[in-house]
C-alpha cells in the first residue's frame, strides 16, 4: 500500500486496526522483501546506539572537537540527581539526553540520525526518558520508533528534513514531531492522536531558522534539540489529554515547506546569518578557524 501522507497513514491504520509502527514494518517488509525479525533486529541495533549515546554524555563529560560545546549533558545529569529541578525529572532528563547526543555527535562518536545529525538528540531522549520514568518496555520502544521513521518519511517526501533547505524547523521541528508521535503511541494514543502530537509541535516550531555558529553543528542546535524534545513531550501530553489540532498534520507540514523555502540563503544552514551573524557568533567562528578576533 503506497502511503503518501498523514491522512491516509491514519486511515489505513484505523481500516487494519493497527498502530503506525505496526504499519511501518510491515510496509517496509513489503517494499523491500525484507523479514519482519530482520527489520526488527535493525530497529533494536538504532536503539543501543541511542542508549548508548544518551548515556555517554551524561555520565562523562563529553567535549566537541571545536570546543564550542560539551559539558553540559553530564551538568544536567548531576542536576537531576539533587531532586530539585523545576521542570521536574521527565523535562530535566530529556533535556540531559538530548544534550548528550548533540555532544557524542559534535565530539564524532556514534549516533543515530534521526531524521538528521543535527537533531539527533530528540527522538532518542523522548524514548530513553520513558524508558527511565515510565518503564516502558524494549519491544513497545522499537515499535514507537518504527511510527517515527513513518512520520519522518512522511515529512521527507512531502516536504523536507534539511537545514539547508527548510531551515532548523525541517531538522529540529521535524525530529520533534517524529519524537512526539513516538510518545503518543508508547502511551498508547491511536494513530490520529500522534498525528494531531505531531501536528502540534510543527505549530510551534514554524519559522525556526538554522544559523550555526561557524556552521557547525553545535551552537545553537544542541540546545534546540534539548528544547526540541520538551515540545514533543508537551505536545504529547496534550493530545493524550483530549486537546486536538485544529491544523491537520499535512497542512502543517505544507506550511512548514512553504515558510522554508521563504526563507533567505542566510538563514538555512550557510552560518551567516541569526545567531552565526551576530558579534559574538563571528568572534568564535574566528576563533575555531584561526582567524584573528
Amino acid at each position: 500500500m503506497n502511503i503518501s501522507s498523514g491522512k491516509e497513514l491514519v486511515e489505513a491504520c484505523e481500516a487494519m486496526g493497527i498502530s503506525i509502527g505496526e504499519f511501518a514494518i510491515r510496509q517496509e517488509s513489503d517494499e523491500t522483501g525484507i523479514s519482519r525479525e530482520d527489520i526488527w533486529n535493525k530497529m533494536k541495533e538504532a536503539l543501543r546506539v541511542m542508549e548508548g549515546s544518551t548515556s555517554k554524555g551524561v555520565s562523562e563529560e563529553v567535549i566537541s572537537v571545536s570546543g564550542l560545546i560539551g559539558g553540559d549533558a553530564y551538568r544536567m545529569g548531576k542536576y537531576l540527581k539533587k531532586g530539585k529541578s523545576v521542570g521536574g525529572s521527565v523535562a530535566t532528563r530529556a533535556m540531559a539526553y538530548a544534550l548528550a547526543c548533540s555532544e557524542v555527535n559534535a565530539s564524532m562518536g556514534k549516533i543515530v540520525a534521526c531524521p538528521t545529525a543535527g537533531a539527533c538528540g530528540i527522538l532518542p531522549a523522548a524514548v530513553m526518558t520513558l524508558k527511565d520514568e515510565h518503564g516502558i518496555s524494549e519491544d513497545d520502544i522499537i515499535l514507537s520508533l518504527f511510527a517515527a521513521g513513518a512520520v519522518g518519511a512522511i515529512i521527507a517526501q512531502n516536504a523536507t528534513i534539511s537545514g539547508a533547505e527548510g531551515g532548523c524547523q525541517a531538522e529540529c521541528g521535524s525530529a520533534a514531531a517524529m519524537a512526539a508521535c513516538a510518545i503518543v503511541q508508547m502511551m498508547g494514543g491511536t494513530p490520529e492522536m500522534c498525528l494531531d502530537a505531531g501536528a502540534i509541535v510543527f505549530k510551534n516550531t514554524l519559522g525556526l531558522v538554522c544559523d550555526p555558529i561557524a556552521g557547525l553543528v553545535e551552537v545553537p542546535c544542541a540546545k534546540r534539540n534539548a528544547q526540541g524534545v520538551l515540545s514533543a513531550i508537551g505536545a504529547a501530553d496534550m493530545v493524550l489529554a483530549g486537546v486536538k489540532s485544529r491544523i491537520p498534520f499535512d497542512d502543517t507540514v505544507e506550511a512548514m515547506y512553504s515558510i522554508g523555502r521563504a526563507m533567505p540563503e542566510s538563514l538555512r544552514e550557510t552560518g551567516i546569518g541569526g545567531l552565526a551573524g551576530t558579534e559574538t557568533g563571528k568572534v568564535l567562528a574566528r576563533r575555531i578557524f584561526g582567524g584573528k578576533d
